[in-house]
C-alpha cells in the first residue's frame, strides 16, 4: 500500500495509529505533499508507487495529500498526463483501490469526483473531474483533527461552508445536494467557533460531517466563483485555498445581487438565523453578514496582496475554469471578476 501523506503529519506521529492497524501488509509513505500540490509531486508518487510495487493508496491528510492521491491512482491505470487528464471525464479506466482518510474538516475531498493540482509550469492550478476519483472508502476520525491549529481549523472551516453555500446558489442543485449542503451549514454555524476556540471531540466530529456532507454536494452540483477566483490566488501567491476561499466568498455573494436573495434567505430561516416573518431580502442580508462575522471571529483577514499585473491573467484563468463548467445563478464577465479582485486586494 502506498500511503500519501505530508512530512509535518509524519512528524506528528498521526500516521502511528493507521500503520498499526496496517499489521503485516506492506506499505511505504510518499510525504512529498505541499499545500499547493504539483505536477511534479504528482509523477513523483508515481514513480514511488511503481518502485515498491503497490497495489492500493491511502490519501491520509488534508485536501492537498488526497487530492495527490487521487491523482497518482489516475496514473496508474490510464496512459496519459495529468494535464490530458484537466476537466471533465477524461480518466478511462479503473483505479487501484484508493482509501481517504482526512486530517482536516473542509475540502471534502474524501467525498468528491474532483482533485486540484497545480501546474507549475503554466503557473495555473486546475481541477481534474471524474467519478473514477470518489475513493472507495473514506474513514472520518475526529481525533485526528483534535489537535489542527487555530488557523487551519478557521480556513478549512470556511473551505467547507463555501463548497456547501455555491453549491446551494448553484443551478444544478438537487434535492439530494441541497440537504446535504444545508446540514453542512447548520453543522458549521453551531461547531466551527467551537473548533476554533475550545475544540471538543463533539465540534470536531460535526465538523468532519459538515466538511463529508459540503462535498458530497458539491462534488454533484458544483462550485462557483468563488472557487474560480481562489484557485488562481493559490496557483500564482501559494495562498491556502480555504482562505482565499473565506475572504472572496462575502464579496461574490455581493455581487450576485438580489438573484440569489430567495436562496440565501432560505438558508438564513434553515439556519435559525431569521424567522419566516422576516423579509427575503433581509433574511439574505442577515445570512451574508453571519458569513462575514464568522471571518471576523476566526481572524480570517478582509484582503490579500495581489500584484495589479497579475489581475488581468487572474481574470482570465478564473473565467476559462467557470465559464461554463460551473452553474453560477448569475454570469460574470470581465469586468465583474476585476471589480471582485479589487474589492478583496490590499491597497
Amino acid at each position: 500500500i502506498l500511503i500519501v501523506s505530508d512530512s509535518n503529519l509524519v512528524k506528528l506521529n498521526l500516521l502511528n495509529n493507521l500503520i498499526k492497524e496496517l499489521h503485516e501488509i506492506d506499505f511505504f509513505i510518499y510525504d512529498n505533499v505541499s499545500p499547493n500540490p504539483t505536477i511534479d509531486e504528482v509523477e513523483e508518487g508515481v514513480r514511488f508507487y511503481k518502485q515498491h510495487h503497490c497495489q492500493a493508496i491511502i490519501g491520509f491528510g488534508g485536501g492537498s495529500p488526497i487530492d495527490v492521491a487521487k491523482i497518482i491512482a489516475a496514473r496508474i491505470n490510464n496512459h496519459k498526463s495529468v494535464s490530458k487528464m484537466r476537466g471533465q471525464l477524461k480518466i478511462r479506466r479503473k483505479l487501484p483501490l484508493l482509501i481517504a482518510i482526512p486530517t482536516t474538516s473542509g475540502t471534502g475531498s474524501e467525498a468528491t469526483l474532483a482533485a486540484v493540482i497545480v501546474d507549475s509550469k503554466l503557473k495555473e492550478k486546475y481541477a481534474v473531474n471524474s467519478p473514477k476519483l470518489i475513493p472507495k472508502y473514506a474513514l472520518l476520525d475526529p481525533t485526528l483533527t483534535l489537535n489542527l491549529p487555530k488557523n487551519i481549523t478557521a480556513s478549512t472551516g470556511m473551505d467547507a461552508l463555501t463548497h456547501a453555500v455555491e453549491s446551494y446558489i448553484g443551478k444544478s442543485n438537487t434535492k439530494y445536494t441541497r440537504e446535504k449542503a444545508i446540514n453542512a451549514i447548520k453543522l458549521i454555524f453551531k461547531s466551527l467557533e467551537t473548533s476554533y476556540s475550545n475544540p471538543t471531540l463533539e465540534s470536531r466530529k460535526d465538523m468532519q460531517i459538515a466538511a463529508y456532507d459540503a462535498g458530497c454536494a458539491f462534488t454533484r452540483a458544483y462550485v462557483g466563483y468563488c472557487h474560480a477566483i481562489s484557485h488562481q490566488l493559490s496557483a500564482l501567491y501559494n495562498y491556502e485555498h480555504g482562505l482565499t476561499n473565506a475572504i472572496l466568498l462575502p464579496f461574490i455573494l455581493d455581487s450576485y445581487g438580489d438573484k440569489i436573495n430567495q436562496d440565501l434567505a432560505n438558508l438564513s430561516y434553515l439556519t435559525n438565523l431569521t424567522s419566516r416573518e422576516t423579509d427575503q431580502k433581509t433574511a439574505a442580508q442577515i445570512f451574508k453578514n453571519k458569513i462575514k462575522d464568522l471571518n471576523s471571529n476566526l481572524n480570517i483577514p478582509s484582503f490579500l496582496d495581489i500584484n495589479e499585473e497579475d489581475i488581468e491573467t487572474i481574470i482570465k484563468h478564473a473565467l476559462k475554469e467557470a465559464n461554463p463548467l460551473y452553474p453560477v445563478p448569475v454570469i460574470f464577465n470581465q469586468n465583474d471578476i476585476r471589480n471582485i479582485i479589487n474589492l478583496v486586494r490590499r491597497t
